[in-house]
C-alpha cells in the first residue's frame, strides 16, 4: 500500500510525462471516495506549487447513467486549473493529453462568494454572474480509462481542459433545465442533450458543490467557473477534429484539435 502523497506523486508524474499508470484500485480494491479526495488534495497542492492556480471547479457524474455505472448516488468534483482553460475557437494540442474525450456542458460564472452548508438552488442562482456555453475535455492518467470511483476522484475527477464561449448570459428567469444542446464533429451531428441531464438542473449542481465544499471550509469565489457535468456521452478526440456545441440561448462554443 502507498500513501496518498505517493499516489499523488505518481499521478503528477503521469501528467508530466503523458504516461498512464495502473488504477490504484487494482492493488487496493477497497479504496473509496474519501481516499480519492485525499489523493486529489495532495495532487492539487503539487500543481499549485508549480505556479498553477484554481479558477473554478468541475462536477462530474451528474447524470444518472454514469452514477449507476459506478454504483454510486452522488456526483464527484475536482479543481479547474488556470493552465487548462481555453477560449471559444482555440486550438487544443492533442499532445497535452493521454486519452482525451470531449463533453458539452453548461458552465456558470460566479458573481458572489458562495459558501455552504445551507445553499439552496435559489441562493445559488442569485450568486451567479451568468452562464456560458462550455466544453470539457476529460482525460485519464489511469491506463485505458480502467477507472473506479477512487481512481477518477484522485485524478482531479478526470479533468483535462475546458473551453467556454465569450458571451456571458444573465441567468435571470432562464430555465437551465430546458437548455438544449447539439454537438457536431467536423460538421456532423454526434449527440444532443439538455440541461436537465445534469442532476435534474445545472443550478442544483452548483448548490450541491457549494454545500459539499462548505463542509470542508472551502467557498466558491467570485469569478470561479463551475462546470456542471456532461449532457451526453463523452466523445473521443482525434487530430484535426473540430467540435462545435450549440446551446439554446447560450450560443455556440468551438474546440479545434491540433
Amino acid at each position: 500500500m502507498t500513501t496518498p502523497v505517493e499516489k499523488a506523486r505518481a499521478l503528477y508524474a503521469a501528467r508530466a510525462t503523458r504516461t498512464p499508470i495502473p488504477p490504484f484500485t487494482d492493488a487496493e480494491p477497497r479504496l473509496g471516495m474519501a481516499d480519492g479526495y485525499a489523493i486529489q488534495q495532495e495532487l492539487t497542492a503539487l500543481l499549485v506549487a508549480d505556479g498553477d492556480r484554481i479558477v473554478g471547479h468541475k462536477v462530474g457524474l451528474t447524470a444518472a447513467p454514469m452514477q449507476q455505472a459506478l454504483g454510486i448516488d452522488t456526483p464527484d468534483y475536482g479543481p479547474v486549473l488556470a493552465s487548462t482553460v481555453y477560449r471559444d475557437g482555440d486550438v487544443v494540442p492533442l499532445e497535452r493529453f493521454i486519452a482525451p474525450k470531449v463533453e458539452a456542458e453548461i458552465v456558470f460564472v460566479l458573481g458572489e462568494r458562495l459558501e455552504g452548508p445551507g445553499v439552496t438552488v435559489t441562493r445559488a442562482r442569485a450568486a451567479m454572474a451568468g452562464v456560458v456555453a462550455g466544453m470539457e475535455i476529460i482525460d485519464s492518467r489511469i491506463a485505458d480509462w480502467r477507472i473506479k470511483l477512487a481512481d477518477t476522484v484522485a485524478d482531479l475527477a478526470s479533468n483535462g481542459a475546458m473551453a467556454t464561449s465569450s458571451r456571458i448570459i444573465p441567468v435571470g428567469e432562464l430555465d437551465t433545465r430546458l437548455i438544449g444542446m447539439t454537438l457536431t464533429r467536423n460538421g456532423e451531428l454526434v449527440d444532443t442533450g439538455a440541461g436537465a441531464a445534469a442532476l435534474g438542473d445545472p443550478v442544483a449542481v452548483v448548490a450541491w458543490l457549494a454545500n459539499t465544499l462548505g463542509e470542508q471550509g472551502v467557498a466558491l469565489e467570485p469569478g470561479h467557473l463551475i462546470l456542471t457535468g456532461a449532457l451526453h456521452a463523452a466523445v473521443p478526440l482525434s487530430p484535426g477534429d473540430v467540435f462545435r456545441a450549440e446551446f439554446d440561448r447560450l450560443g455556440p462554443v468551438t474546440v479545434r484539435v491540433a
